[in-house]
């Protein structure tokens, strides 16, 4: 199974917000990186069929998502960036109310949501109203939602976002353990979201695919840019003005700098291997 992606646009007025995007989706988690503002939400819209594109296609396996209609929406998991729920519906109700939409036959409906709901921590305040949720438990049940019908695609905008780091660790396993012959796409502009679990990377810039790869080599394009230097409190705001400085640690009497810089910035640098995080530094220094 594979989400086929050709010559996607969208465009608002003067604005375009995809442009032209091409790539191939497969099986297993799918991280696209970029700030917010680069074109990820409404990308992701797209395929989903809730936004029309303005030129270019999504096809799953060959046939556009378009024409697949509501048989593609049974193969869909879908938690957008801004999750709308019932504030007076319990847990439990929006739960057994989103697996009636999805066509689940009764019981299958009550054992699903009991098992989501205990997996995202969410089981014993189930009969409480979603209004008196935390940020971070309505999060947490949009995630539940999204897996209700085991779908075979699944599509989540920025999921972490007010989860603590215990929940995005919990997530991040979760997510994991759903991805198995699946495509799992998962947006964010959180490095570590995607660092751990992604099987391939895309990173998103202007509405364009910027670079893809494997996430065990998509650090090599900035192989030999990433420096440790030592030097002296007083000279550190001299290098965070010419350079990325994506790390600062204070030791004793000097300080550590990790550099994100195709130039060596000093004799005393030493070469170290990148990261995902200095990958990202590289590419939208700069940008929000």
């Amino acid at each position: 199974m594979e989400l086929k992606i050709k010559k996607l646009t969208k465009q608002y007025g003067d604005k375009i917000a995809v442009d032209g995007f091409s790539t191939t989706f497969g099986e297993g988690v799918n991280g696209l990186l970029g700030a917010n503002g680069s074109g990820k939400t409404t990308l992701m819209r797209m395929m989903c069929d809730i936004l029309r594109p303005t030129s270019g296609e999504v096809l799953l396996d060959g046939i556009s998502i378009s024409t697949l209609d509501e048989a593609y929406r049974e193969l869909l998991g879908y938690l957008p960036q801004n999750f709308g729920y019932y504030p007076d519906f319990t847990g439990w109700d929006f739960m057994i109310y989103l697996s009636s939409l999805k066509g689940l036959p009764k019981l299958t409906a009550v054992e699903r949501c009991k098992y989501l709901l205990n997996t995202v921590g969410l089981y014993d305040v189930r009969k409480q109203k979603i209004k008196t949720y935390s940020g971070g438990m309505r999060q947490r049940l949009g995630i539940a939602q999204s897996l209700i019908n085991d779908p075979k695609i699944l599509i989540l905008d920025e999921p972490t976002v007010g989860l603590d780091p215990k929940e995005r660790t919990k997530f991040r396993n979760i997510i994991s353990d759903n991805s198995l012959g699946k495509i799992v796409l998962l947006s964010t502009h959180i490095v570590s979201d995607v660092e751990y679990i992604a099987d391939k990377i895309f990173i998103v810039k202007h509405g364009k695919l910027f670079q893809e790869a494997k996430a065990d080599s998509i650090c090599s394009s900035i192989d030999n840019f990433v420096w440790n230097l030592k030097v002296s409190p007083k000279d550190v705001e001299s290098y965070n003005s010419k350079y990325i400085v994506s790390n600062l640690k204070h030791s004793g009497d000097t300080v550590e700098l990790r550099i994100v810089s195709e130039e060596c910035p000093e004799k005393t640098a030493v070469n170290v291997s990148p990261s995902l995080e200095d990958l990202y530094l590289f590419h939208f220094r700069g940008e929000a």
